[in-house]
């Protein structure tokens, strides 16, 4: 099996519409820092399990100076969108979706 791990930062918005009264309701922004995890039993035919560039890319020209809120069809917490990330990247397993210093999320897509 190989394996690839991609970290790269991006900048965005997002309000969160939770249950209960909370300062995250309100638009705000953090310099997200995120981890995509890949995989494959087998390499491409340029012998990769991903091009590095491309899942960078593929992440960062969408969501990268944006609002959350506006680009993403659910309430934008860091759990739906490492959930988001991993079903973009193509053998990808696993995103950590750190948006503060001590505050990281992790899908796993078993």
């Amino acid at each position: 099996m190989y394996y690839i791990t991609k970290r790269f930062e991006l900048a965005g918005c997002h309000r969160l519409q939770l249950s209960y009264e909370s300062k995250c309701s309100r638009l705000h922004g953090h310099n997200w820092i995120v981890t995509v995890h890949c995989r494959s039993r087998e390499l491409n035919a340029d012998g990769m399990v991903v091009d590095f560039s491309h899942i960078k890319e593929r992440i960062t020209s969408y969501l990268d100076h944006g609002n959350f809120n506006e680009l993403l069809p659910f309430n934008p917490t860091a759990e739906n969108i490492a959930r988001w990330i991993c079903e973009q990247i193509p053998n990808c397993y696993r995103v950590d979706v750190q948006e503060s210093e001590g505050n990281t999320a992790s899908y796993e897509n078993d």
